[in-house]
């Protein structure tokens, strides 16, 4: 085939809107280079000697993109992105301008921080805020209709330094979680010198497209996202025919330049298929490390809007934006690579790796059961209420899916060792008599809000407008601190010369024993399992505010202040903003409900009366 006549494919076109690795490669010196890759990889703070260089590089490469401008990409607690645009222009003191871009502007913006919400962090008149670049997300173009703009990942702080966005938490729960996998990596044997761990994600995102004359129609699809007046009609979802079924032409359009700008952003989309609900659909990604994969689909939900319009469609984020048909989730896929390079949610070869497997697995059962009322704060929101524990999303209650062989390993440690499995026959048993375990040995659960999926637990309640940093900031940190607690035991055991394989399944047992009332594998949605979830001491928080009072508690302040996730102060200011939020909803919500009575509703049943009585005469 000619150049000419030759096809362009993804990997032609694959992260071309990325200032990456290999892109920096062609722009930088070989010493600037091999420190901005250090940094990138271990989640560094960028030298300042080469600050200038990198920002120059960087300048020079969005130019030939045609970019004019550069912004400070944030993720303030809005929960969604925002962006201050500068140009490059500078007047060059003769009547010209020269572009330029300093290390400096690169490192470090100043956005008006009291616009925000901030929980009381910052007053009206307290307008500082900084943004500084994190270096573990590359930066990108965004294209506009004439030109481009430079678009900088960066977190968001005040001026005493306290984080007034998603991202800040979510790099140091990433931080705290890094640091006990690694101290148990040691207890293994694993050399963890100038290696770190971290957390990976894939987040499905749910959505619905519709017309946009009919989306133009419906104010309440406009202002809040949903439906608040309908009609369910005669036939829906009953057929279960949309589910997976042939995409149509108008759809398949949307998909395919979705897949593309996604692709050209570095974002490994994968997965597109109808969901459940006439017009609903679904996206989904390869994992990546958790950090970036938040920004992928932060960009993502963002595109989604642009392309939707393209295509003479609106699309709908909201949880719930037509009753009667499934809403919509986001569920998020959570693994743990250790400093090995190896998933530690995954089944080993051997009892070793096996024994990494069953600390991880027991430490996530141990942190989910313990601070269930966070995990489920962390996905609480107006909209959510509508979808959560309606016979298409996990209920309230927060239980953790095994599957029977696990559950089946998980009760055989209980009572001694596992020396069998009902499904793979005899294991194979070492030393430590912890088994070889068979990869994608259980069914998946659906209604189950955190199940283990093979190699990865799905965190299913998670809603489809929401930000993915929250739920993960709880999940790193839970974690992290069921890790930390099994280390100090491990440590304390090996200073009193016991044998570690013997230290960790008394340590397995004690958790297994303590916390094995969060495993479920049974149907979520029934009454019975509401029955028996209240039996076992499990909380079910119906709404919103019943959630987020869990923030509010001197448990979780401890838990966040104890890794530095979050201090007391920014704690309690997310919990005012959510607060907030939920009562703004709310209250919008039902001043429109009332101006769509009196001003469309009413008048029609008036005239529709008026009309009978006319016949009726």
């Amino acid at each position: 085939m000619s150049e000419k006549n030759k096809i362009e494919t993804p990997q032609d076109y694959f992260g071309e809107n990325v200032f990456s690795l290999k892109v920096m490669e062609n722009y930088l010196s070989e010493k600037a280079y091999k420190s901005l890759s250090q940094t990138i990889k271990s989640g560094g703070t960028l030298d300042p000697d080469i600050a200038d260089e990198v920002a120059d590089a960087m300048k020079t490469w969005a130019m030939s993109k045609g970019a004019t401008h550069y912004t400070h990409w944030f993720q303030p607690l809005t929960g969604t992105t925002a962006e201050k645009h500068d140009s490059f222009i500078s007047p060059d003191g003769e009547g010209g301008a020269i572009l330029k871009f300093s290390g400096k502007e690169l490192i470090q913006g100043e956005p008006d921080a009291s616009s925000f919400p901030s929980g009381g962090l910052r007053s009206t008149f307290e307008a500082r805020g900084y943004t500084g670049w994190d270096p573990t997300s590359p930066a990108f173009i965004k294209e506009g209709p004439k030109s481009a703009t430079l678009c900088i990942p960066t977190y968001f702080i005040g001026w005493y330094g306290q984080a007034l966005d998603k991202k800040t938490p979510l790099l140091r729960s990433m931080k705290a979680l890094s640091t006990q996998v690694c101290r148990l990596a040691e207890l293994f044997g694993i050399n963890t010198k100038g290696k770190f761990a971290s957390a990976t994600l894939g987040g499905e995102q749910e959505y619905f497209l519709i017309d946009r004359d009919f989306y133009n129609q419906r104010i309440d699809l406009i202002q809040t996202g949903r439906t608040l007046f309908g009609k369910e009609p005669a036939k829906h979802q009953q057929m279960a025919d949309h589910y997976f079924g042939a995409i149509k032409s108008r759809i398949m359009g949307f998909m395919e330049d979705l897949d593309r700008e996604m692709w050209r952003l570095g974002a490994p989309v994968k997965t597109r298929h109808n969901e459940v609900a006439p017009s609903q659909y679904e996206v989904a990604p390869i994992f990546e490390t958790l950090n970036l994969a938040v920004d992928h689909n932060m960009l993502c939900m963002e595109v989604m809007q642009k392309v939707a319009e393209k295509h003479g469609l609106a699309c709908l984020l909201h949880e719930k934006p037509f009753a009667g048909v499934n809403g919509s989730g986001k569920h998020n896929n959570w693994s743990i690579v250790g400093p090995d390079g190896k998933n530690w949610l995954s089944p080993g070869d051997n009892p070793h790796e096996n024994a990494k497997f069953l600390v991880t697995l027991c430490a996530v059962i141990k942190a989910v059961d313990t601070y269930a009322g966070i995990l489920r704060a962390s996905v609480a929101s107006a909209a959510n209420d509508h979808r959560l524990g309606s016979h298409e999303a996990p209920p309230a209650i927060i239980s953790i899916f095994l599957g029977e062989q696990l559950t089946d390993i998980i009760e055989q440690i209980e009572k001694s060792e596992a020396k069998s499995s009902k499904k793979g026959g005899i294991l194979e048993i070492g030393v430590d008599a912890l088994p070889k375990l068979p990869r994608d040995a259980t069914d998946r659960n659906r209604t189950s809000p955190f199940a283990f999926t093979g190699a990865k637990f799905e965190f299913r309640a998670v809603g489809s407008s929401m930000s993915l940093a929250g739920p993960n900031i709880v999940l790193n940190t839970i974690v992290a601190e069921a890790l930390d607690e099994i280390c100090v035991q491990l440590e304390a055991d090996k200073k009193a010369k016991k044998d570690f394989n013997a230290s960790v399944q008394k340590i397995l047992r004690d958790i297994i024993k303590k916390h094995k009332r969060v495993i479920f594998n049974g149907d979520n949605y029934t009454e019975s399992w509401v029955k028996e979830a209240e039996k076992r001491g499990l909380p079910n928080l119906r709404t919103t505010p019943e959630a987020l009072e869990e923030l509010n508690t001197p448990k979780a302040v401890g838990l966040f202040e104890k890794y530095g996730v979050l201090s007391k102060e920014e704690l309690k200011s997310r919990y005012e903003v959510y607060v907030e939020t939920y009562q703004t909803i709310i209250d919008y919500e039902a001043k429109l409900s009332a101006d769509m009575a009196k001003i469309k509703i009413i008048p029609t049943v008036v005239a529709y009366q008026e009309e009978l009585a006319n016949t009726i005469s």
